[in-house]
């Protein structure tokens, strides 16, 4: 340890009981603030110990002692007063505001952090301030003699920068690797935006308990990835429970709460027995809510309190249940426009929208293809215990085919997964050949359809096969999100306010429903008739909720 030619300042604590000794046996006892000043390799110009009143005495002898060792070392006492030494937040504050007070000249001198006196919790007090840089210091540890008695023991100086142990760094940077490869399933992805996704995910799921939403088409990815954050937070400890899995668009009706938050028995017909819901089976663990914006008013409500407070009213119960867990939630809908349209509760939208991530489709992945095909064929033998390869012409073919314009990927991955899957079960031997990819390709090709004009549900329930035809493909895209809006609105103004939203924030629409009606009456379409042909299952939740709220007694 050789001597720095800037001096050298120590901080640290009077140890009542380290250097503490009778007076005529003090010299064969060791004590650590006297002995780090008798380090051959240490010179230390200044010793700033910190010391309450009661230790006066010690710290007068400890002073003289260090002025009999070392002549040139100044020590100055500075008296803190602890109502409880072990009281953590007292301390910390206490010696941060101790801290505060000295001048630090870290271009001029070097400081040193002595961590081996003082109680526990002054000894991490004294870490956290170097940790955090308020001490701009190394930390200094001593260590009592092996040899005879007398001798001053050793000293170790500690850097907490951490760039500076390259055995560590490369630790740090490869754990860092294998969490980014466990929530990409270990793909070696090549796509840099969603690397940049991919790598800041791992950032909020080792950091935040917060909720998360995850955006993007059917078939991305979110319900994988959603288990692979699971996954990461348990490996470090973030969470004891389960993954627990909801698809919300099958929820529906009384059996939406009962199936998220639980029912007493006979809380309603067929309830035989206690369900404790899903929320509570996620206690501890991960709740991943898939296509959320399914969700009934009601539930979303419910949801919203058991995400504030942890507490939530099973259905027909006298007494709230409790559960802990961090959310997940996904979805291919926009929710915002759902917020506009009343279908979905802005407020539960503030609440899950602190951290957002939008996935892209596989079409827009195009440079992955080749990797997750290599993967996708590791996972079908796993699985199905039949080894498949490709040829080399058939690989290059169906590469060729899989990353062309041509390639539409509706589905995304469950498109990608299944195709994998066909070629693997019926390739020849296990090999994969030209005639099995030809093959594949016109199924996917008859699946997804050929480019067509734009149309949509909505169009065929309200207009004839040969108006739809009739209409200009810029025309049948507009009117398509119209009726669209329309039929999960519950009245004409409603439906107005959500498809003119920005006019209106700019105040250049006076009337957003005279507005649309006149659209309609374009296309020889009034909001009665179309009302009137939306099948029960077509129709706004809203709407057809409100019957079984009247025969519980309520208004409509």
């Amino acid at each position: 340890m050789a001597t720095k030619s800037r001096p050298t300042v120590v901080l640290g604590f009077l140890g009542t009981t380290l250097d503490q000794a009778s007076a005529e046996r003090r010299w064969d006892r060791w004590r650590p603030s006297v002995d780090l000043c008798r380090q051959d390799d240490l010179l230390v110009e200044h010793f700033e110990l910190i010391s309450q009143r009661s230790s006066r005495p010690l710290a007068r002898q400890i002073t003289e002692d260090i002025a009999s060792v070392s002549p040139q070392t100044q020590v100055r006492v500075h008296e803190i007063e602890f109502e409880d030494p072990w009281d953590f937040g007292e301390v910390f504050e206490k010696t941060d505001a101790f801290a505060r007070s000295l001048e630090f000249l870290p271009e001029d001198e070097d400081y040193l952090v002595h961590i081996t006196t003082g109680t526990h919790v002054a000894q991490i007090c004294l870490f956290l301030l170097v940790e955090t840089r308020r001490i701009p210091a190394r930390l200094l540890q001593t260590s009592p003699p092996r040899g005879r008695k007398g001798d001053q023991g050793g000293c170790q100086i500690i850097d907490l920068d951490l760039s500076k142990y390259d055995r560590l760094a490369q630790r740090f940077r490869r754990e860092q690797g294998d969490r980014l490869q466990t929530l990409k399933s270990g793909i070696a992805t090549r796509n840099r935006e969603f690397n940049q996704l991919v790598s800041r995910i791992e950032k909020v799921a080792a950091a935040s308990k917060a909720p998360m939403l995850l955006l993007g088409p059917t078939g991305a990815g979110k319900s994988q990835l959603a288990r692979r954050i699971f996954e990461l937070k348990q490996a470090q400890a973030q969470l004891s429970g389960r993954f627990v899995e909801v698809n919300c668009a099958v929820l529906r009706g009384e059996g939406a709460m009962s199936t998220l938050f639980g029912h007493k028995r006979g809380a309603f017909t067929g309830a035989v027995g206690d369900r404790p819901g899903l929320l509570r089976a996620a206690h501890g663990g991960l709740l991943f809510l898939d296509e959320i914006g399914e969700l009934g008013l009601d539930e979303q409500a419910m949801l919203l309190r058991a995400l504030e407070e942890g507490r939530f009213l099973p259905v027909g119960a006298d007494s709230e249940a409790h559960s802990d867990f961090q959310l997940i939630a996904g979805t291919n809908r926009d929710l915002r426009r759902l917020v506009a349209a009343g279908a979905f509760r802005e407020d539960l939208l503030a609440r899950i929208d602190l951290w957002t991530f939008r996935l892209p489709g596989l079409a827009s992945r195009t440079e992955d293809i080749e990797p997750n095909l290599d993967w996708e064929l590791e996972r079908f033998e796993q699985r199905h215990g039949l080894r498949a390869s490709f040829n080399r012409e058939a690989r290059e073919r169906f590469l060729e085919f899989a990353t062309s314009p041509e390639a539409a990927w509706k589905s995304n991955f469950r498109d990608f997964n299944g195709a994998l899957q066909r070629m693997g079960t019926l390739a020849p031997q296990g090999r994969i050949d030209r005639a099995t990819v030809d093959e594949e390709i016109e199924r996917l090709r008859e699946i997804w359809g050929k480019p067509s004009e734009p149309g949509g549900l909505a169009l065929e329930r309200h207009l004839e096969p040969g108006a739809v035809e009739a209409l200009d493909r810029f025309e049948r895209v507009q009117l398509e999100d119209v009726l669209q809006v329309c039929e999960g609105s519950r009245t004409l103004s409603e439906a107005g306010r959500t498809l003119f939203a920005s006019s209106l924030a700019r105040k250049s629409s006076s009337n957003d429903a005279d507005r649309l009606r006149k659209y309609l009456a374009r296309f020889g379409l009034d909001w009665r008739r179309l009302q009137s042909k939306l099948a029960p299952e077509a129709k706004p939740r809203s709407e057809l909720a409100r019957p079984a709220r009247q025969r519980h007694g309520e208004q409509p």
